[in-house]
């Protein structure tokens, strides 16, 4: 499925195959080893990494112009957690803060939403303002647990026609 996103260049979203994997590891090489770190507590990914990913769960990618890569994105069920969806998002340093990222989330909640998911998981350093600022535009999240240095925040995925117990909203991240 492609998605035309509203960015100042045109971005399409579709979905992520291990026959991408040429694009993805030039994506990851545009990103800085900081923002790896962040997303896969690395700096070098593997395809090893990517065909783990992609079977344990749905990704995307978001493509500008001649199939550039911008964006990584994925969503799959937790293990021992029914109907909570990790997320994963990584966003290329130069194409960050342009919406790009929370268009990819959005498409993930989506999906995972169809896939009868109640909330999101997402696990980010407690010092990643830009990922937890976009999960505070996701959704209101309802719970986090802070796990050493990072932090562990569930979004509830409304409108699945199903009612949760919810926790009260936290306070900003």
């Amino acid at each position: 499925m492609h998605q035309l996103l509203s960015t100042t260049t045109a971005t399409r979203i579709r979905t992520a195959a291990i026959a991408d994997w040429l694009l993805i590891e030039t994506f990851h090489r545009s990103c800085s080893e900081k923002a790896l770190h962040r997303r896969w507590g690395r700096s070098q990914i593997t395809r090893r990494d990517i065909e783990r990913l992609l079977h344990h769960s749905h990704g995307w990618i978001a493509l500008q112009g001649d199939d550039e890569v911008v964006a990584l994105g994925s969503a799959g069920p937790l293990s021992r957690q029914p109907g909570v969806f990790d997320l994963g998002l990584q966003v290329a340093d130069a194409h960050q803060r342009r919406g790009i990222g929370l268009a990819v989330a959005r498409h993930a909640a989506a999906h995972a939403r169809s896939q009868g998911a109640h909330a999101l998981s997402v696990y980010a350093e407690a010092s990643n303002l830009p990922m937890l600022g976009l999960v505070r535009r996701l959704g209101h999240p309802t719970a986090s647990r802070q796990e050493g240095t990072h932090l562990n925040v569930r979004v509830p995925l409304h409108g699945t026609g199903a009612h949760y117990p919810t926790t009260p909203p936290l306070a900003p991240l």
